[in-house]
């Protein structure tokens, strides 16, 4: 074999054989092939912070592999991605597979085009060891302050919590908002909107009151004296204006313009965006990068002129403003922008229309408009009407795109002169009230973290997912509670107040912290504050930028961090605290006299009766959906105890409710049922609870495929992963089971067949247990 190019996914090969010949063979390596030990703290302090790798059980095969493909080839090529993470990855493989300098060869792309590819082979550089640092140093410092801090939140709030260096600012974030939410007051005021009409025209003019005004008895005040007021046209102001298109898409901006247009979360759009650039669509899209390539300005020229005109074309080059721009060199834009459309799942269809818009956009003349504001004024009054429109006199960019909103005009303003007098038709007074901030969307958390430079393009959607994997935030479900409000309203027929309803408070799809994540974001925050501090957080990211371009060492910044923060860790590990961080006492028991409790359990927030030193044990209740640790009642907690409770009866026998160790259930005729998130133990009624019995039941039954009266106890199983075989014999505690191959057809599987992969796999298991028992009496 002359050429082995390595990347590190299938589908990405898979995209590269097409384009080159026999002499090239293309493998993958499932990404990173070595990492840190999962269990171990693997840093050898003693060594500078050096990390202590190790090849996991399940890439070992594939290591054998590539090691015995890389002996046969005459030359390597490490072709993972262009940014830290790819750099390290082909690092890892030059180390592991045992490469050398004068037969292995570094080659980068940000797209995989033919073109591309065969560039990359003909300007191949070495393994830059500067972007290996900064991951490596990325990896390290993540891992100390993981690995340090999470053990503390284990001992002062609850087990099996963690703690990370982005995550827990992101976390912040959240729960700032949350504050800042809880602590809004609002405030009503009334927005004042009229209509007029030009008599000269006959023409309709909307406009609106230029202040709000405070008050029922005001507003009502105000359109009684509109009634007899007259209104004249004191100023007409046209202006030219220009608005010019957003750049093309980075990955953040991407993330944000999914979720606006296309109802994407942020790891959706990346898994969607992953697919494109591995067949070839798109470039890489891990980029903070503005810039295009002059190749791809010139395309993409030349086909704007083609589709629309000459007068469309407007060439721009736009500069990265963020520091370190440093995941890849070009914007994310089709590979041709020739097609206008692709092959794919409606997903990839969407995602990639979005893409071509955007980055054709990009390269086109500004939107030219026309905005008119005219100045009617009110008979013996300060304030004033303001009608404003805006036309599009010729549209650019938006015949493409429009990145603000899918409208492209305001309103037109019929041609009216000053000084005319209008003739009011009416006006009316709606109650309006301010707001509070509104609770970030995955997208506007991207946004947020990118102004305040914390975390790159490769960690955005990772630390969105870790959170809400963490428990520490969680996706709102509520869809808005009905609010009334009051329009007052002055026309032909006098003045008429009435009441309306709207619908206010919708959190579905927000990010909401959860009581774990209040309670341990603030004990971050009060004895571990440089950690969550915005800017220490940014100013590490610019550390890994300056590690990057090889102007630190990396090894030294770790140390500089870990000697002030060890400390720290000791301390606080130390510190004796009364109670639990987040535990707060709500009363006394009225029944048993014992103290009433509420914290964070080992399975979430819960009310405590009793003392852990006291004879008796505690009993415990698990907090409802809508209830919260920090505003939970005496009243509401000792609620929770009615449990268990009689819910029905269904075939005779009764339904109870109760709350167990793993949460909520019913129990029936034996048996346990676990109730779903969205009912609880408290509300479920007879109906739902059999309704949950039954499609357990029936859940079950079609879990059997088949059954041998051959060899009773062996059972053809439909589970999670796919059909495989059970046997339980008789008296067994446990079943055994064998794994049939993907696409098998259970139900036609013959006894002889199932005996066979019975026997096979047993063997199998058999030759490799001395190995293991071997490894034991060698530690001893």
């Amino acid at each position: 074999m002359k050429n082995l190019i390595i990347v590190e996914s299938p589908a990405k090969a898979k995209t590269i054989e097409k384009f080159l010949g026999k002499d090239y063979k293309v493998m993958s390596s499932f990404g990173h092939i070595r990492d840190l030990r999962k269990k171990d703290f693997s840093i050898d302090f003693n060594s500078n912070y050096m990390p202590v790798y190790e090849i996991p059980a399940e890439k070992r095969e594939l290591v054998k592999q590539l090691k015995s493909a890389a002996s046969e080839a005459d030359m390597v090529w490490l072709a993972s991605d262009e940014d830290r993470e790819g750099e390290a990855i082909a690092w890892h493989l030059y180390e592991v597979l045992g490469l050398k300098p004068e037969n292995t060869k570094r080659i980068v792309f940000h797209e995989i085009t033919k073109p591309a590819i065969l560039n990359a082979i003909e300007n191949p550089r070495d393994i830059d060891i500067n972007l290996v640092n900064a991951q490596q140093a990325r990896r390290v410092l993540d891992r100390i302050v993981g690995f340090e801090l999470s053990p503390v939140l284990w001992k002062k709030i609850k087990p099996a919590l963690s703690a990370g260096r982005v995550q827990s600012v992101a976390v912040r974030l959240i729960c700032e908002r949350e504050k800042e939410i809880k602590n809004f007051v609002s405030e009503a005021y009334y927005r004042v909107n009229a209509e007029f009409d030009a008599p000269a025209t006959g023409a309709k003019l909307k406009a609106e009151l230029n202040k709000r005004i405070d008050g029922q008895e005001a507003a009502e005040a105000f359109l009684q004296y509109c009634a007899d007021a007259t209104f004249k046209v004191e100023d007409v102001s046209v202006k030219p204006a220009h608005r010019a298109p957003a750049p093309p898409f980075t990955t953040s901006t991407l993330q944000q313009e999914a979720s606006r247009k296309l109802g994407f979360t942020v790891s959706q759009t990346m898994m969607v965006a992953q697919r494109l650039y591995e067949a070839g669509l798109i470039t890489y899209m891990r980029t903070d990068s503005l810039n295009l390539s002059g190749l791809a300005i010139k395309d993409i020229a030349q086909s704007i002129e083609t589709d629309f005109g000459k007068q469309y074309v407007k060439v721009r080059k736009y500069h990265t403003n963020s520091k370190g721009a440093q995941e890849a060199h070009e914007a994310i834009r089709p590979t041709y922008i020739a097609n206008k459309e692709i092959d794919g799942t409606p997903q990839e269809k969407r995602l990639y229309a979005l893409i071509w818009k955007r980055t054709i956009a990009s390269q086109m003349a500004d939107a030219e408009l026309e905005k008119t504001t005219v100045d009617i004024s009110i008979s013996g009054r300060e304030e004033r009407f303001v009608a404003q429109g805006e036309v599009v006199k010729f549209d650019g960019f938006l015949n493409v795109y429009n990145v603000e909103s899918d409208s492209d005009e305001s309103g037109v303003i019929p041609a009216i002169n000053p000084g005319e007098v209008l003739n009011r038709d009416e006006i009316v007074a709606t109650q309006r009230f301010t707001q509070a901030p509104s609770r970030y969307s995955e997208a506007a958390l991207v946004k947020k973290m990118e102004e305040l430079g914390i975390g790159r393009p490769s960690t955005y959607a990772p630390t969105i997912s870790t959170i809400q994997g963490r428990e520490y935030v969680e996706k709102g479900e509520k869809e808005g509670v009905k609010r009334s409000y009051t329009m007052i309203t002055l026309n032909d027929k006098g003045l008429k107040s009435k009441e309306a309803k709207e619908t206010v408070g919708s959190e579905k799809g927000r990010l909401i912290p959860t009581d774990t994540g209040m309670i341990v974001n603030d004990f971050l925050t009060e004895y571990f504050p440089d950690i969550l501090d915005y800017n220490f957080t940014a100013h590490v990211e610019e550390k890994f930028d300056d590690i990057a371009e090889g102007k630190l060492q990396w090894d030294k910044e770790i140390d500089g961090f870990y000697q002030d923060f060890h400390p720290q860790i000791e301390r606080i590990s130390k510190l004796r605290m009364e109670h639990k961080v987040g535990e707060r006492m709500l009363g006394t028991d009225p029944k048993s006299g014992k103290p009433v409790s509420v914290k964070i359990g080992r399975f979430g927030p819960v009310v405590q009766i009793g003392d852990t030193a006291d004879e008796e044990k505690p009993l415990f209740a698990s907090l409802l959906k809508n209830q919260s640790v920090s505003t939970i009642t005496l009243e509401e907690a000792l609620k929770l105890f009615e449990l268990p409770r009689t819910v029905g009866e269904y075939e005779d026998k009764e339904i109870i409710a109760a709350i167990g160790r793993f949460g909520p259930y019913v129990r029936h005729d034996g048996k346990f049922y676990a109730i779903p998130k969205e009912l609880t133990a408290q509300s479920i009624t007879e109906e739902e609870a059999i309704k949950i019995i039954n499609c357990k039941r029936e859940e079950e039954s079609n879990k059997i495929i088949k059954e041998f009266s051959e060899m009773p106890g062996l059972q053809v199983v439909n589970g999670r992963y796919g059909v495989y075989l059970a046997y339980k014999p008789e008296g067994a505690k446990k079943a055994t089971n064998y794994k049939l191959e993907k696409g098998t057809d259970g139900a036609s599987l013959s006894f002889e067949d199932a005996q066979k992969v019975m026997e096979e796999q047993s063997s199998a298991t058999a030759t490799k247990r001395p190995k293991r028992a071997t490894k034991k009496a060698t530690k001893k």
